[in-house]
């Protein structure tokens, strides 16, 4: 444990440690002997005990080697001698390389980390000691891993990331322009684990103010001492910081702590085993002890809440603040205006110490209640100062709140509106204004006005008060500035809502909205000229913007794409549909801040199936056309008298040309003597020569082609020369 710290040619300097056991006792000193090989006989180096473990011999013969040992002593005596040192020689060190740095010792161990200390070469070789490499060394192996990649100028050093409960060794080297020199001598072995009861240095402010770093030691004891630090190195001077312990506790007291006070903050318990801590004092931490420092030497009165301002009835205003809670000693100052004021019946001011509670009632809050309003209060030592201001816009916002306030309390004492005159969209759309009227009388009167014509078809409900009107399929001939008045011999008021510009956009938007929400998913109708996309809504505006997509592109009107609307439907019409029609359809209906989507699917065998259907609605429509039909120019009944010639004409239609039939009683009429068919283009006519009563009955006309048939029917009814038709049958 001894070793030569650095050497010229008759003298030299050796170094130990401290012993490993120091018996309970604080160590007084040291003892050294020294045996040169030449002389067979041990020496004393001292008489008296040294304090320090390093000590400088001289008178010694160069060229000579020495080995020594050193005893330590306490109060309870002195200890057995260390083992013998190396053997050193002495001569006159002139290497370049520093010597080795000494007294290598570990402080704050825990379980992952601890600080190494060590104390600077006394050698340090041919240029100064630019830093120094710190070596680690797991007990059980043999090998030394250095710790630090760039030299650390500090001789202390953090190290991090130990494996708790392993024991480990250090030690140190210092460099210089010439490179590293001699490693220090090992460390004691240390284990690497955090003992129970290990305390931390804490940060705090005393009764008093004073700023302070506080340690506690469970292992105190009457052989130790506290040892305070800063950077690792021991604060000696009183200037800065007083040291204080009572019992097992140690104070570092701050004597005007400023920026030069920032640093780490280190302390050791001696004898108890290595009881340490340190602490990183910075500038914001410093603030913070330092603004506690002053608040607690200049105390304050804590705000609960700050200046309020609160309207009471007609025109009332209420100012008020709390504080902690007061001593009845607690006294008050209250300011307006840097004047002292006291309370009046129109300013009444409470002041309530318990609760802290301060307020101002002003009665009636005018024009010449503008300025500041100070509440200065004492209670001890505490002092608070607290101030409203109420000036400019703040104080013409609360003045016009207080007219308002009288205005209405006045407006009050006839028949008013306790519900203004306001909009809403029902669920089908329409556009329901409201107003609710209350302190009414059989005699009272409620009238509507829209832009100053009188509106009659309202509903109103003297009982509840509520009068409505309802507006459906609203258009923007709707806009105007609506008005309700209310009246008796006590009083009138009156609500007024302007339904222009924005605010009857946003009553279409809403209208909108709620059409955009009900809207049914897309459906698809094929019709003969194509396929027909649709939805139903609940109410369809022109305001809403309207939008069609087919595979996420704009649907475009043309030839072909006939978008169109109605006042409950969307659609669009794609005629004489093709292959490039098929895909995803999608209609957004934006109806001024949200868009509403609703999509149909037209791929695959949905399209085949909807292509189908319109070739057979197109077939359908071309052999309805073309079918024969009868059109015109038969009538129900026909009356003639007998002898006469009947002649029957009406036109047909169809393509192609229809085959022709007449039939009396379901029986066909043959071309003869007295039945004459003819069909001259579309026109037929059955001609009957000279009618009888037997020619009476129901004649059919038939006629049928390829595309489909149809008849029609008239009654013959004849009659004698000396009779006359009956009523109502032409004759």
């Amino acid at each position: 444990g001894l070793v030569q710290l650095t050497c010229g040619k008759n003298e030299m300097v050796i170094g130990w440690k401290e012993p490993k056991f120091l018996g309970g006792r604080e160590i007084l000193g040291y003892f050294l002997d020294c045996h040169d090989l030449e002389d067979p006989d041990w020496h004393e180096v001292n008489i008296n005990p040294i304090t320090t473990r390093i000590y400088k011999l001289q008178k010694l013969t160069e060229g000579h080697f020495y080995e020594f040992r050193a005893f330590a002593m306490n109060w309870a005596g002195v200890g057995a001698f260390s083992e013998t040192s190396d053997q050193f020689k002495c001569e006159e060190w002139t290497m370049a390389q520093p010597g080795p740095p000494f007294d290598v010792t570990f402080t704050e161990v825990r379980r992952s980390s601890l600080v190494v200390l060590w104390q600077p070469p006394l050698y340090t070789g041919q240029s100064p000691v630019t830093g120094y490499f710190v070596d680690v060394c797991e007990i059980g192996s043999d090998e030394w891993m250095t710790l630090n990649e760039e030299p650390t100028l500090n001789t202390h050093f953090k190290v991090s990331d130990l494996k708790g409960g392993r024991s480990y060794m250090f030690r140190v080297f210092a460099i210089n322009s010439a490179g590293a020199g001699q490693p220090s001598l090992p460390s004691d072995p240390v284990i690497a684990e955090t003992r129970r009861g290990t305390t931390d240095v804490e940060a705090g402010v005393d009764d008093e103010g004073n700023i302070f770093l506080a340690f506690q030691c469970p292992e105190f004891s009457d052989g130790s001492r506290f040892i305070w630090s800063k950077s690792y190195q021991e604060i000696t001077s009183p200037e800065r910081a007083q040291m204080e312990t009572k019992g097992n506790t140690s104070k570092l007291i701050f004597t005007d702590p400023s920026e030069d006070d920032l640093g780490t903050y280190s302390v050791e318990a001696t004898n108890t085993g290595g009881a340490s801590s340190s602490y990183a004092l910075t500038q914001e931490e410093l603030q913070r002890l330092k603004d506690l420092s002053y608040e607690i030497r200049n105390p304050t009165i804590a705000l609960k809440s700050d200046w309020a301002v609160e309207f009471l009835e007609k025109g009332t205003v209420r100012l008020w603040l709390q504080t902690q809670n007061l001593s009845p000693a607690a006294q008050l100052r209250f300011i307006f205006n840097e004047k002292q004021v006291s309370s009046t019946p129109t300013h009444k001011i409470n002041f309530d110490k318990a609760s802290g509670l301060i307020e101002m009632i002003i009665q009636n809050f005018v024009e010449e209640d503008q300025g500041s309003y100070t509440a200065q209060l004492q209670d001890g030592r505490a002092k608070g100062q607290f101030t409203l201001v109420l000036i400019d816009e703040k104080f013409r916002a609360i003045l016009t709140q207080c007219d308002s306030q009288r205005r209405d309390w006045k407006r009050k004492q006839g028949p008013y509106f306790e519900k203004l005159l306001h909009w809403e969209v029902t669920d089908k759309c329409d556009l329901l204004l409201s107003c609710q009227v209350t302190n009414t009388k059989k005699e009272t009167i409620l009238k509507w006005y829209k832009n100053g014509h009188e509106i009659t078809d309202i509903i109103y409900n003297p009982q509840t008060g509520i009068s409505t009107l309802q507006i459906s399929q609203v258009t923007k001939e709707n806009a105007g500035v609506f008005k309700t008045v209310v009246a008796d011999d006590r009083g009138e008021d009156s609500s007024v809502l302007e339904l222009l510009n924005k605010a009857f956009d946003d009553v279409l938007n809403e209208i909108c909205r709620i059409s955009g929400v009900s809207a049914s998913e897309l459906k698809l109708q094929c019709t003969v000229e194509g396929i027909k996309l649709y939805c139903f809504m609940k109410y369809q505006m022109d305001y809403m913007k309207k939008t069609w997509y087919l595979k996420e592109k704009v649907l475009e009107p043309g030839e072909r794409i006939k978008p169109g609307d109605n006042i409950d439907q969307v659609w669009v019409q794609i005629l004489n549909p093709i292959e490039s029609d098929r895909g995803k359809y999608t209609l957004e209906m934006f109806d001024g801040k949200q868009t509403h989507k609703r999509t149909l699917n037209l791929s695959e065998k949905a399209f085949d199936d909807a292509l189908t259907e319109c070739q057979r609605l197109k077939q359908a429509a071309f052999a309805d056309k073309n079918k024969a039909r009868v059109v015109e120019g038969l009538p129900d009944v026909v009356a003639i008298m007998e002898d006469k010639t009947l002649t029957m004409t009406c036109l047909i239609s169809g393509d192609p040309v229809p085959e022709v039939f007449w039939m009396k009683n379901d029986r066909e009429i043959v071309t003869g003597e007295r039945y004459q068919i003819t069909l001259q283009k579309m026109t037929v006519t059955l001609t009957i020569q000279t009618v009888t009563c037997k020619d009476s009955g129901r004649y059919s006309l038939f006629v049928r082609n390829k595309h489909g048939s149809d008849t029609a029917n008239v009654t013959l009814s004849v009659y004698k020369h000396d009779e006359k038709p009956k009523e109502g049958i032409p004759a």
